[in-house]
């Protein structure tokens, strides 16, 4: 049996209006890490919130090992019990000391347990030199590991995280992102995240979901979403896919194609269509160019920094097609 399961669950804010999520039907493993990816407003974090008992579907069931989770409406505290929720908002302590803040999680029944059992949850999260600090002097992102680990000190069987990355660095982020496998396979916690950047859920996941305005468009492996978009929308949400139909030199007309911008060779010499260079720009591991062809507007990403000189003509191959559904 699936550890959460929604049946066909709706929850929509205003009457004919898509502005919640509708029919959303899924189901989620022990143990697994989910992540949940759309542009905002397409109904993420009301998904999240209905997942943990703080909103009622409208239709539909949400159930957790089989049994329905109870709205605010029915429980004194909203919530499930068995799960833990951080959202963007700081709920912190703000004049508490980071270990206090962490702690008040705890009983008092053995001092000397809780103590050591905050400093193991602090080492977990790398923040156990931030001990002595208040909430308020710290940054964003340390405020965020603070959150988590109040969160995961109960030990809970699934933790909810909303946007969990969106005030941390590239740097801290990817530290953040190992942290959280680890809580995952070590404290053996499911994990369900709300983001709207790409990476998260691709480098991360297990499974993912693909959510546009309130209905999943495409879920499963990273992987196999990825490689095998299916849709313009999670082509273009999850790689800047170049969307492209009606060209010559594309295998079948009338069908829409997703390229990713790697998937395309640029050559002053040969190729199957001529482009016209547009602009270049730096991107770190490879340069970004916008090339025109047939006045279609083309991203590509070229590894060997070739000094392409805006206007010039050069060819284009493209490696790979995807077909998108119609």
């Amino acid at each position: 049996m699936s550890l959460i399961q929604l049946k066909n669950v709706s929850k929509n804010f205003v009457e004919g209006i898509a502005s919640g999520v509708s029919g959303i039907s899924l189901e989620v493993s022990e143990g697994e890490i989910v992540t949940i990816l759309g542009e905002s407003g397409s109904g993420k974090t009301t998904l999240l919130k209905l997942i943990y008992g703080y909103l009622i579907p409208q239709s539909g069931e949400v159930l957790y090992k089989g049994e329905k989770i109870k709205g605010p409406s029915e429980k004194l505290i909203p919530g499930h019990d068995e799960m833990k929720m951080v959202t963007q908002e700081v709920t912190l302590n703000l004049y508490a000391r980071v270990f206090d803040n962490i702690a008040s999680q705890l009983s008092n029944t053995d001092l000397q347990a809780k103590s050591q059992l905050t400093l193991q949850t602090m080492e977990f999260l790398r923040i156990e030199h931030l001990a002595e600090k208040k909430i308020v002097e710290l940054s964003g992102g340390e405020q965020q590991r603070v959150a988590i680990a109040r969160a995961v000190i109960t030990e809970p069987k699934v933790l909810l995280l909303d946007e969990p990355f969106s005030q941390i660095d590239s740097i801290l982020k990817r530290q953040l992102r190992d942290d959280i496998e680890r809580l995952a396979k070590f404290l053996k916690i499911t994990v369900i995240m709300v983001s709207h950047d790409p990476t998260d859920g691709l480098a991360l996941s297990d499974q993912l979901l693909i959510v546009k305005k309130g209905k999943i468009v495409r879920q499963g492996h990273p992987r196999n979403l990825y490689l095998h978009p299916q849709k313009a929308y999670v082509a273009s949400l999850l790689g800047k896919a170049n969307l492209l139909k009606n060209l010559s030199f594309l295998p079948k007309q009338e069908t829409e194609f997703a390229v990713y911008p790697h998937q395309i060779k640029l050559s002053y010499t040969s190729g199957s269509a001529e482009a016209i260079v547009k602009s270049t720009h730096f991107s770190g591991a490879f340069q970004e160019v916008e090339v025109v062809v047939e006045s279609k507007i083309i991203l590509v990403h070229d590894p060997e920094f070739t000094p392409f000189v805006n206007g010039e003509k050069v060819f284009l191959d493209v490696l790979h097609y995807e077909e998108l559904e119609q």
